[in-house]
């Protein structure tokens, strides 16, 4: 990317602060902490588009999800894709776009158009199970900018200005958002080359795992991905049809994440999402 040289006389006090955020790693830096920092507080590179999957029957979860949708389901006090959607807007993100299927009417009927939560709502319906990619196709005359798919029953803290600032600032088309576990035997575990994903092994044992880096349940897309290598019709999956192609050109980043992660998916993990989530 190129850049250009400004000099610029600021108070020490600030460059004490500005000196604060490196860390060596995300932050490399004095350079690059203030274009990190000029690049927040001016909105730059902010995205403002997000696709959430709701549309999934939530079968491990029954008998609870015969009566209603696995993302309606309460985590202290409120449905649990309402704390993804809170996590979206505390980060500028108001365009969502709810891509529902199973009880669909239910998810509508309580987020209509999204007023009542700051946001603004809109529905793609899936007719026939689509999979984690088919609803992209769906959606794409809205998404013609930089966006966000979103896993909506899977909860984190994952700081999203900066997940950003690391898509934007990289020269791939799509960026995974990667979380580390104990075990990664029960996911589709990354392997990392640099900041590039190189592939995915799918539930390795723990010990031929290539990481324990799995794919956290989101992902930052350029318009570009639904056009090129999502299929026109019918049901594909992100993880199995789109990031091997990718990954196999160089085109698919991996941003690690430190902080809280909770996947709801088994009735231990939604147990624990309900005693342990602190948002």
């Amino acid at each position: 990317m190129e850049r250009e040289k400004l000099t610029v006389t600021i108070k020490k006090g600030l460059i004490k602060k500005i000196d604060s955020i490196i860390d060596g790693r995300k932050i490399r830096n004095r350079s690059h902490a203030t274009e990190y920092l000029i690049e927040s507080g001016l909105g730059v590179n902010k995205i403002k588009k997000a696709i959430v999957l709701v549309g999934g029957e939530g079968t491990r979860l029954r008998p609870y999800t015969y009566e209603m949708p696995k993302v309606l389901l309460p985590i202290q006090g409120k449905p649990m894709v309402q704390h993804v959607l809170d996590l979206l807007k505390s980060h500028g993100v108001y365009d969502i776009f709810l891509s529902v299927g199973y009880k669909g009417d239910m998810v509508k009927e309580y987020f209509g158009d999204g007023s009542k939560f700051g946001l603004n709502i809109k529905y793609i319906t899936e007719k026939t199970p689509l999979g984690t990619a088919g609803p992209l196709r769906l959606a794409e005359k809205y998404l013609n900018e930089t966006f966000l798919l979103v896993w909506g029953d899977i909860l984190s803290t994952i700081d999203l200005n900066d997940f950003i600032h690391f898509h934007k600032n990289g020269d791939s088309l799509a960026t995974v958002a990667l979380t580390t576990v104990d075990d990664p035997s029960r996911y589709g575990v990354a392997s990392i080359k640099g900041n590039k994903i190189v592939g995915f092994v799918e539930k390795p044992k723990k010990e031929e795992a290539p990481s324990n880096l799995i794919n956290a349940g989101m992902v930052i897309m350029e318009p570009e991905v639904i056009d090129k290598y999502v299929p026109k019709k019918g049901k594909a999956m992100v993880e199995y049809d789109i990031y091997p192609k990718l990954a196999k050109e160089g085109k698919l980043a991996g941003y690690p994440f430190q902080g809280q992660w909770i996947d709801t998916g088994t009735p231990e993990a939604y147990e624990k999402a309900i005693k342990e989530w602190n948002k």
